[in-house]
């Protein structure tokens, strides 16, 4: 079994961030420059990246596709490219631009049937669900909004209509560096064995990883650890080196 280890960069004015919980007004910079990011990225062995579109998110429509093009192009990073993803020209944007997957979050709550719709276009490998809750509740619009549709119910509907890759994020967790919600992943890994799950949101070191792996996660996606020095890139090398000579 593998799991993907996966970067995040989130984007407000063309900068690498990280909010505190989805909070705009609790960011914090990191680097003025994301491809100088995913250089380092790339040269420390990572080869998935997680690219947020956070001015997207607001504007509900892709803003950085320039960031995007100027990433793909000058790195073999496989990136998936969310926020803003609102319109079939905002796929296309993303594809045409380098992406190799779009995630799309609040176009499944809101217009079931136009998402049902890009599945069926573009394929499950192509379409990334993003499921953003908090207290069972799920969140979207750059989580802003929140449905009381029931959460395994919309997995279930989600699956239903050929979604195979879903990733989730406890906002709770966010940001925060105070560890995944291992219980909420552990349930949705037994409801849904056959759907690829990445994790996110919460991931404070390499345990937290290792516990993720143990869970059967196909991915996780770490942020504000990485930025925040609490996880090395040359530990995720090492760990990636040691699970390649594993398969």
């Amino acid at each position: 079994m593998k799991m993907d280890i996966i970067v995040a960069i989130d984007l407000i004015d063309g900068k690498c961030v990280r909010l505190i919980q989805g909070d705009f007004k609790r960011k914090k910079i990191y680097n003025k420059d994301p491809l100088e990011v995913a250089l380092l990225l790339e040269n420390h062995g990572i080869s998935r990246l997680h690219l947020v579109d956070l001015d997207g998110a607001k504007k509900r429509k892709v803003v950085h596709w320039r960031i995007l093009e100027k990433i793909a192009k000058n790195t073999r990073l496989i990136i998936d490219f969310g926020g803003g993803i609102h319109s079939e020209e905002d796929i296309h944007t993303v594809f045409e631009n380098g992406g190799h997957m779009v995630t799309v979050g609040s176009i499944a709550v809101q217009k079931p049937f136009l998402f049902k719709k890009w599945i069926d276009t573009y394929g499950g490998d192509k379409i990334l669900l993003g499921v953003d809750v908090k207290n069972n509740k799920i969140a979207s619009h750059g989580w802003t909004k929140f449905s009381d549709f029931p959460f395994f119910g919309f997995l279930q509907e989600k699956s239903n209509h050929g979604v195979k890759k879903i990733f989730c994020t406890d906002i709770s967790k966010d940001g925060v560096l105070s560890g995944p919600s291992f219980l909420l992943y552990e349930k949705i890994l037994e409801k849904f064995p056959n759907i690829e799950f990445i994790a996110s949101g919460g991931i404070r070191n390499m345990d937290d990883v290792y516990k993720l792996f143990n869970l059967g996660c196909s991915g996780v996606i770490i942020g504000k650890a990485i930025y925040e020095n609490k996880i090395s890139l040359s530990n995720l090398k090492n760990w990636k080196g040691k699970r390649n000579n594993n398969n």
